[in-house]
């Protein structure tokens, strides 16, 4: 097979069987790779009353057609199960090597069954496939147990995946990490249903490479995509900060969470912004694959050091939770980064909490005396080790603000900023209408990475009217057109996870879109794609995705946003007195999708 390694690896960890199997070559024409594989697959297989951490919920790793090829920022990893976070569709995607490592070693997909009795890993080479026990790794963080693998394997090659002690305690937020706990696979809890399966770790080296249908075609294509992702206006900024040029960018919209979203300007942005962190801590850039942007960043401090952080940790714990102290936000990332935690899900259970004791809803006491008030770092130490461990109000915490806030009720749950269950990104949708709607509709909660709506942000007005019928489609406080913007997008972005693309390329930069994507599938599989089968597919993957949350219990009714953005305006900044009507641009939604008006697609 061209582009494809061609093959599909089956395990089951409850009795030690491993099977390799062929990959299906009209299957993989439809179901292209990375998240729609795994979606297909878990579609077929997964019914309604799986426990998220029973055995029976299974784990599928997925790799694109195309990485590991010259295709730049194509490095990504999809890992899908169901998510014991919010009981949906649960998946989560990291860049790094680790992708491309098991695409070398022969394999596009992984489907991980069962439960083992014992601590093990899974080591996947060119050559072999074998469960291994792991007790000796149990307890250690992410970063202990790369470094232990790669003593115990005695290769430093070999590319590591793993969770860690959150992950082993079940926190339904925890996450999984490769790249030295630099590259996170963080959202919808996948780190938890690791640790039900008592799966420490995958280790991955592979010699094989990918061989692509038309060499010279492939690589005029990819050639063309370097050259425009350089010349992007935006490549120098994203090359010397990364994501976290986001909050200069945001604060400047009055769309920055602040103070767990009561405000959208933060006055101290300039001291944890992406500038004054390249000034004082960073020491070098880093990459994924195969990448030319190097976005990612080496971070040393007085505290320790590590990749990254991305925006969303960053602003999580600076301005969401009131704290201006750069050095202190920074020690608590890389100690959720080794262990394993969420930063957007920990970030609001803790934020949920200093409003609720701001305004007079609670008290310490509700929380084994901790006193989480905005910008406390103290407090917010101290409940991250309770979270990890799930030790006294931890074990609440860990279970996500959705369950926070049925547990004490009393108006909290008007302060819970979540979306079926999965925690608000950081972005204040009164002042993003598109991202607020991609929010309320995305299949694995409150994600913004199921759409990515950049559009509404580029003023190009005339585009605008061509693609979405209006020009207000390029503003970002008008609703008009969003829902038109919004499916667009989720098809687009659906493409980049089927290829294992980076978002922040492919997507905010402009790079992928059906045309281009089935030209590089052409030349690189050697199978016949035309741009509008493509979008076909996409489409009904996404609308595979609802039917499958609506067999997991969905009621579409939660397709929605929280109270606050809905009914109180911005206080002040560009976005002053901004709402969102999101329910109405749901519906609207919903007709352009083919949906019912309630929600539910056709019979398939």
């Amino acid at each position: 097979m061209f582009g494809y390694a061609g093959n599909w690896l089956e395990v089951d960890l409850t009795d030690h069987g491993i099977e390799s199997h062929p990959l299906d070559l009209d299957w993989v024409k439809t179901v292209i790779g990375g998240r729609m594989m795994n979606t297909w697959r878990m579609y077929a297989e997964m019914t309604t009353g799986v426990d998220p951490l029973s055995p029976e919920n299974t784990v599928y790793v997925g790799v694109g057609p195309l990485t590991g090829t010259l295709l730049p920022a194509s490095a990504y990893t999809t890992v899908s199960a169901r998510s014991p976070l919010t009981g949906l569709i649960g998946d989560a995607a990291a860049g790094g090597h680790f992708g491309p490592e098991l695409k070398f070693a022969g394999f596009d997909q992984v489907v991980i069954r069962g439960q083992s009795e014992e601590p093990c890993y899974l080591l996947i080479t060119d050559e072999s496939v074998e469960i291994r026990p792991a007790s000796h790794l149990w307890g250690k963080d992410i970063r202990e147990t790369h470094l232990a693998l790669l003593k115990e394997l005695q290769d430093p090659h070999v590319q590591v995946a793993a969770i860690g002690p959150a992950g082993e305690n079940l926190v339904k937020y925890a996450t999984i990490a490769t790249n030295m706990a630099g590259r996170t696979f963080g959202r919808t809890g996948m780190g938890a249903v690791w640790g039900s399966k008592h799966l420490k770790a995958i280790a991955v080296r592979g010699r094989t490479p990918i061989s692509v249908a038309d060499p010279q075609r492939f690589e005029a294509i990819c050639g063309e995509l370097y050259r425009r992702i350089i010349e992007h206006p935006e490549f120098e900024t994203r090359k010397r900060v990364g994501t976290t040029m986001l909050v200069n960018n945001l604060n400047l919209l009055g769309i920055l969470p602040t103070r767990h979203f009561q405000e959208g300007v933060c006055e101290y942005a300039h001291k944890i912004n992406g500038e004054i962190l390249r000034e004082r801590y960073v020491t070098k850039n880093k990459a994924c694959y195969n990448c030319n942007v190097h976005c990612s960043r080496y971070i040393i401090t007085p505290d320790g050091e590590g990749e990254g952080p991305e925006f969303e940790p960053l602003c999580s714990y600076t301005s969401r939770i009131g704290n201006a102290d750069l050095r202190r936000a920074l020690k608590v990332i890389m100690f959720m980064n080794r262990c394993g935690v969420d930063a957007i899900s920990s970030g609001e259970t803790i934020g949920w909490a200093m409003e609720c004791i701001e305004k007079g809803l609670l008290n310490a006491a509700d929380f084994d005396g901790i006193e989480l008030r905005f910008g406390n770092m103290d407090a917010v130490e101290q409940i991250l080790d309770l979270i990890v461990r799930r030790k006294g109000i931890g074990d609440l915490f860990a279970e996500g603000t959705r369950a926070l806030a049925q547990q004490y009720g009393g108006g909290t749950e008007k302060l819970a900023m979540h979306t079926k269950g999965l925690e608000i990104i950081n972005g204040d949708p009164r002042g993003l209408k598109a991202y607020g709607l991609g929010y309320a509709v995305a299949s694995r909660g409150a994600c913004h990475l199921r759409a990515d709506p950049f559009f509404e942000l580029t003023g190009r007005h005339d585009e605008a009217m061509k693609r979405f019928g209006t020009e207000k489609a390029a503003m970002p406080f008008e609703e008009e057109g969003k829902p038109a913007l919004v499916e667009y997008s989720e098809r687009n972005c659906l493409l980049l996870d089927a290829l294992t693309m980076c978002k922040n390329v492919g997507q905010s930069m402009e790079i992928m879109n059906p045309d281009v994507g089935a030209e590089l599938l052409q030349a690189g599989t050697g199978m016949t794609f035309n741009s509008e089968e493509l979008s076909e597919t996409l489409a009904k993957t996404r609308t595979m995705e609802r039917r499958l949350n609506l067999r997991f219990g969905l009621d579409p009714k939660d397709d929605t946003l929280p109270y606050r953005f809905k009914e109180e305006g911005l206080p002040a900044g560009p976005a002053a007195g901004q709402t969102i009507h999101v329910d109405a641009m749901v519906k609207e939604f919903y007709r352009i999708k083919g949906w019912s008006g309630e929600g539910i697609p056709p019979p398939d």
